[in-house]
């Protein structure tokens, strides 16, 4: 007990009362964060001061600065346009597939209903989707070419936005379109009366309700667009990814604007560098004035051409020596004869030096890991990459593609479904029970869908095969798993296979086993194992 007791009395006084039992002198150590301005890691922060505000005021201030700037970067970089291109191509490649996923559970439907009703859909909406006089306000483009253009607006702005309008004409068979706007066609206005922040008002949670646009650059005319209509139909569409409170998006490259011109400064400083060194390839150590030494680079004819009354100098008769001496590095077999004690030296290009491209890699790694790719497919540099780094690398900024793919080209593709499928109902085209009316009662359920894309890109197709395969074996992967990771649907290969076992029968063909064991292809990945 006297044991326990003293414990006590030492951890009290290490907690709460240490430092009555310290010498005066001692200095008082804590785990303040930055700690006293004078201490040396404090000292580098003691200038660094940034306001601490809302995210949607640090947008509201740099939004158009860094929109420009990102254009510009877009239209004037090949490393930026570039990547920006293999990011849309890795997203959404030609376009990205809609597979309807109803609640049957909730529309009251059995499983041979949904499947028809879902077969339905998808082939009104490829009829509807690839057809730009069906899909597109301007009658110019597909769903996918539409929505790789959001997608590179969103790396421009941060944001895309798109009008639903309904126009009937007599090319068309719907009304739905899709008319994309530039963001900067969304006005910059606040005002906190009626709940307007940078163009876009909205209730007291943040919903959106209506959106300011201008209709045009000169006379600045303002129109009011209401986000849906009185059935709840989408009429305007808004995606972006930001912070809590964010109305408007800002562009992803805005973190890295000053390295990329950092990176053109470096290529432009080093290439004035060498054109300098390569057109000044020789020099000469003299005390004479210039102008006897540009005499002497100059043939008879030059001279005779500039020659003019020349005062006398102090150097005259070096001035008399390169009258009878020619020098030419332009012509091959003249000699130069220099006065005694001067000196002509050869000069070789130093730039860029051995330094250069270790320090572009690494502003060109910094863009990368901002745009979410890795800096060999920024650059189309592979030198020492090997399988393990490259998968590895990929497996890292895979989830970036997908979160892409699902949260602007997937609500923005979303959206669109909702208000088509609204107008394909009413016109009879897709049957649902109770017809219109019965849609919108459930229109959550019923517009419930995926967006898929293009596969993950494999640096082994053999190795991502075999992997595939052993997973089934363990039964731990389906089918429809393994079709996602190839980017194509399950039941089309379904259909597909069905369809070409009948002609092999038709052919009297021998019969397909997709799962025999392949003794090359085990040993090519066992010999490669080994290496």
């Amino acid at each position: 007990m006297g044991l326990l007791s003293r414990a006590s009395d030492i951890l009290r006084n290490a907690v709460g009362g240490a430092g009555h039992n310290l010498p005066a002198s001692s200095p008082q150590h804590s785990a303040q964060y930055f700690r006293s301005p004078g201490s040396g890691g404090a000292a580098a922060l003691f200038a660094w001061r940034p306001a601490l505000r809302d995210t949607r005021e640090d947008v509201l201030s740099a939004y158009i600065e860094a929109a420009a700037r990102a254009i510009d970067a877009l239209q004037n970089s090949g490393w930026i346009a570039g990547a920006v291109n293999q990011a849309v191509a890795s997203t959404i490649g030609t376009g990205l597939r809609l597979n309807p996923t109803p609640d049957h559970t909730v529309l009251g439907w059995d499983e041979k209903q949904t499947e028809e009703w879902i077969s339905k859909v998808e082939r009104r909406w490829i009829l509807w989707s690839e057809n730009p006089v069906e899909c597109d306000a301007a009658g110019k483009h597909s769903m996918g070419q539409l929505t790789g253009m959001v997608l590179k607006t969103a790396f421009a702005y941060g944001e895309a936005v798109s009008l639903l309008p309904s126009i009937r004409r007599d090319v068309s068979t719907t009304r739905t379109k899709v008319q994309l706007v530039l963001p900067h066609r969304l006005v910059q206005d606040t005002d906190a009366m009626t709940r307007m922040y940078q163009g876009i008002r909205t209730d007291d949670f943040g919903f959106p309700l209506s959106y300011r646009f201008t209709r045009d650059s000169v006379f600045r005319e303002q129109i009011d667009i209401a986000a849906r209509d009185g059935a709840g139909r989408p009429q305007v569409v808004h995606v972006f990814e930001g912070s809590p409170g964010q109305v408007r998006g800002i562009t992803p490259l805005a973190p890295v604007l000053r390295v990329l011109r950092q990176y053109d400064q470096l290529a432009d400083a080093t290439l004035t560098a060498a054109l300098i060194q390569a057109v000044f390839a020789a020099t000469i150590e003299s005390e004479a004035p210039t102008e006897a030494l540009l005499n002497a680079l100059q043939d008879q004819n030059e001279q005779d051409a500039s020659a003019g009354s020349q005062a006398e100098t102090l150097f005259g008769f070096k001035q008399a020596w390169y009258q009878q001496t020619k020098i030419d590095l332009g012509s091959g077999g003249r000699i130069a004869h220099l006065f005694p004690g001067e000196k002509l030296t050869m000069n070789r290009s130093e730039h860029p030096n051995d330094t250069y491209e270790a320090f572009s890699k690494f502003l060109l790694r910094e863009i990368a890991t901002c745009l979410g790719m890795t800096v060999e497919t920024l650059t189309g540099d592979y030198t020492g990459a090997t399988y393990s780094s490259v998968r590895m690398a990929t497996a890292e900024k895979w989830p970036l593609v997908l979160a892409r793919r699902k949260n602007i080209c997937g609500r923005f593709l979303q959206h669109v479904y909702e208000a088509w499928l609204e107008e394909e109902i009413e016109a009879g085209n897709i049957p649902f029970p109770n017809g219109l009316m019965g849609f919108i009662a459930n229109r959550s359920a019923a517009c419930s869908a995926d967006w898929r894309g293009p596969a993950r890109p494999q640096a082994d197709d053999l190795k991502a095969a075999k992997a595939h395969e052993v997973y089934k074996r363990m039964g731990v992967m389906s089918d429809e798993m393994i079709c996602n990771d190839l980017g194509v649907d399950w039941e089309d290969v379904y259909e597909q296979r069905s369809r070409e076992a009948k002609k092999r029968a038709t052919l009297y063909l021998p019969e397909g086993d997709t799962m025999t064991p392949d003794p090359v292809g085990d040993k090519l990945i066992t010999e490669d194992e080994t290496k």
